[in-house]
C-alpha cells in the first residue's frame, strides 16, 4: 500500500513539474518572438504568412500545373488557364469563382501580382519561368519561409539615421531613413563563383572619380592571360603598372567613364574589400538575375546616393557632385557621420503593401541552412 501510494505521489509530481516546465518553455517562446518582433517587424509579417502556407499545406496544397505553350497572353484561352487560375485561387492571390479557359482582364491583375511577388517583370504575360515558380511546392515555401524566419533573427534592429540595406537575392538596395522608406535601387552582386558577402558595416567616405586598383586574383587569372595575348592590353583599357607585389604586378585602372568602378565608389572598410560602386555596364540592369560580379555590389543610380548622402554637406550639390565624378582626378569625401550599411541574404519576406516575396536561392544558401 506504501509503495503504491509513493508512486502515485511519484507520478503526480513528475506530471505537475512536466507541465510547468512546458509552460515555462512555451512562454519563453513567446517572449521571445515578442522580443524579435519588437527589434524587426518584418519577423512578424513573415511569421503570420507562414501560418497561412500551413492552412493551404493542411488543406492539400496546390497541384503541378503543366503547361504546354511558351507563354500565355491576356485574351488568349488554352486549357491550361483553368488550372492556373485554381494554383492562384488557393495561394489568396485569386479573388474569383471564374475557371473559365479566358485569360481575362482579372487575372491579369493576379499575374502581375504574383510576377511581383518572384521580382519578375510585371507584363502580365505567363511563361514557363512564371509556370516554375507557380509549380514550387507548398512544402517548399513553407522550409523558405522558416529559413529566413531564422536568419531574421540576427538582423540589427532598426535605428534612427540613414541606413542603407543591401539584399543579395532581391538584387535591390533599399534606403531608409530611421524606420522610413526613402528609395530603392536595382544592383548588381557577386556570381555564384565570387560571391558578396554577408556583413554589417559603416559608409564612412565616397571616392569620386576613383582608381581602380585591381584585385590580385584578378591580375593573376584575367589580366596576365589579356597580356600575354596583347601586350598592348594595359594602355588599350587605360591601366597601368604601379609595382610588383607578392610576385604579382601591381595594377591600377586610370579613372574615366571606362574604369570598372564607374565614376563613384562609396567605402565602408571592411576585411573582405567589398563596396558599393558605379558601372560602365548599365545594361546589366536591364537583366532580372544579376549576378555578374567580383563580390562588389554595382549601382544603378550612384549619383543619386551620392546626392542623398551629401544633401546636408556645404558645397555638394548636384551639380558639384556631377563635376567630380567626371573630372578625371581622384577626390575622396568623408562623410560627416558614417552611414550603417546592411548586406543581407534574404529569400522570402513580406514587403510594406502586405505582399509575401520569394527569390531565388542564387548562392544555395537556403538549401544549407535548411539541413542544419
Amino acid at each position: 500500500m506504501k509503495r503504491l501510494i509513493f508512486l502515485i505521489i511519484l507520478f503526480l509530481t513528475t506530471f505537475i513539474f512536466t507541465n510547468c516546465s512546458i509552460t515555462k518553455v512555451k512562454a519563453q517562446a513567446v517572449n521571445e518572438q515578442a522580443q524579435i518582433t519588437a527589434v524587426n517587424p518584418e519577423y512578424d509579417r513573415l511569421q503570420k504568412e507562414l501560418n497561412r502556407y500551413y492552412e493551404i499545406q493542411k488543406n492539400g496544397g496546390w497541384k503541378n500545373i503543366a503547361s504546354s505553350r511558351k507563354k500565355y497572353n491576356p485574351g488568349v484561352s488554352d486549357i491550361i488557364i483553368p488550372e492556373i487560375k485554381q494554383r492562384l485561387i488557393t495561394s489568396g492571390d485569386f479573388d474569383s469563382k471564374d475557371l473559365s479557359p479566358l485569360y481575362s482582364n482579372e487575372l491579369v491583375s493576379s499575374v502581375k501580382k504574383v510576377q511581383r511577388q518572384f521580382g519578375f517583370n510585371e507584363d502580365g504575360i505567363i511563361d514557363p519561368e512564371l509556370i516554375k515558380e507557380l509549380n514550387v511546392p507548398v512544402e517548399k515555401r513553407i522550409e523558405q519561409i522558416q529559413v529566413n524566419l531564422e536568419r531574421m533573427r540576427d538582423l540589427p534592429a532598426e535605428s534612427n539615421g540613414t541606413r542603407l540595406v543591401a539584399n543579395i537575392p532581391e538584387y535591390t538596395l533599399h534606403v531608409y531613413e530611421g524606420t522610413n522608406h526613402v528609395f530603392d535601387m536595382p544592383i548588381v552582386v557577386g556570381t555564384q563563383t565570387d560571391k558578396t558577402v554577408v556583413f554589417n558595416d559603416e559608409l564612412t567616405h565616397i571616392v569620386f572619380s576613383p582608381y581602380w586598383h585591381v584585385p590580385e586574383s584578378i591580375v593573376r587569372e584575367e589580366i596576365l592571360p589579356a597580356i600575354r595575348r596583347n601586350r598592348n592590353y594595359l594602355s588599350r583599357n587605360n591601366m597601368e603598372r604601379t609595382g610588383t607585389e607578392n610576385g604579382l604586378p601591381v595594377i591600377r585602372q586610370k579613372p574615366g567613364k571606362h574604369n570598372a568602378l564607374g565614376l563613384v565608389k562609396f567605402v565602408f572598410p571592411n576585411n573582405h574589400k567589398i563596396y558599393f560602386h558605379d558601372t560602365p555596364s548599365k545594361t546589366l540592369f536591364e537583366k532580372r538575375k544579376r549576378a555578374f560580379s567580383h563580390g562588389c555590389i554595382r549601382l544603378s543610380e550612384p549619383s543619386r546616393l551620392a546626392e542623398y548622402l551629401l544633401r546636408n554637406t556645404p558645397g555638394w550639390t548636384p551639380a558639384a557632385i556631377s563635376d567630380a565624378m567626371h573630372s578625371g582626378k581622384e577626390q575622396t569625401v568623408k562623410l560627416e557621420t558614417p552611414v550603417f550599411v546592411n548586406i543581407i541574404y534574404i529569400t522570402a519576406w513580406v514587403d510594406r503593401d502586405g505582399l509575401l516575396h520569394f527569390r531565388e536561392d542564387i548562392y544555395g544558401r537556403d538549401k544549407q541552412f535548411a539541413k542544419k
